[in-house]
């Protein structure tokens, strides 16, 4: 039973964050699309973010920094709630210069020839902006 209201409870925080970064915290679609551009590993299948919006699962604690440097959050206070832990940091989210580890993937999954491409154009990009 503890570990039921422990699910919900995790939920409820959840949505709380979510909507503090301006998101509804409906969305498991949204919750796993910008869940996965921030985490290395292997991308949260929209089952698996229905399931922490719904208190029905827990995420593992690799995930669960992930989650709370995105959010703003202490982790302590997304997985427990701990009032002790700093419920909020200061405006210091996630850097600017974030992985975007979906994006890493996809542009992975290209061909030799397509990856070269992006790598070109990213180059070109990047000179563009120096010269500004």
């Amino acid at each position: 039973m503890r570990s039921i209201m422990e699910r919900e409870a995790f939920a409820r925080r959840l949505r709380e964050a979510l909507g503090r970064i301006g998101d509804d915290g409906g969305s498991p679609t949204r919750l796993a699309r910008e869940f996965n551009r921030r985490y290395p590993g292997t991308p949260v299948t929209l089952h698996a973010a229905r399931k922490w919006l719904n208190g029905e699962a827990l995420p593992a604690q690799d995930k669960l920094r992930v989650m709370a440097a995105w959010l703003g959050v202490a982790p302590e206070w997304l997985r427990y709630g701990d009032e002790g832990a700093a419920t909020y940091r200061s405006q210091a989210r996630e850097p600017e210069l974030a992985v975007d580890f979906e994006l890493a993937r996809e542009i992975g999954a290209l061909s030799p020839a397509h990856r070269k491409a992006v790598r070109a154009l990213v180059k070109a990009l990047k000179q563009g902006e120096t010269r500004r």
